[in-house]
């Protein structure tokens, strides 16, 4: 189980995972350390469209 919470957006139901990484972000980066102007790369919403997966 990963230490890091996985997180969902809202919008288009895209899963960012912590411990894969995606678009130039090294794996093991929480979302919470993404850069503020990182976005949804299926729907370019912003951090704020993500929603923790229980």
């Amino acid at each position: 189980m990963s230490a890091y919470r996985t997180m969902r957006c809202q919008i288009c139901g895209h899963i960012y995972n912590p411990d894969k990484g995606e678009g130039g972000i090294e794996p093991g980066t929480p979302f919470e350390d993404l850069p503020d102007t990182w976005v949804c790369p299926v729907c370019a919403a912003d951090k704020s469209k993500f929603t923790e997966v229980a």
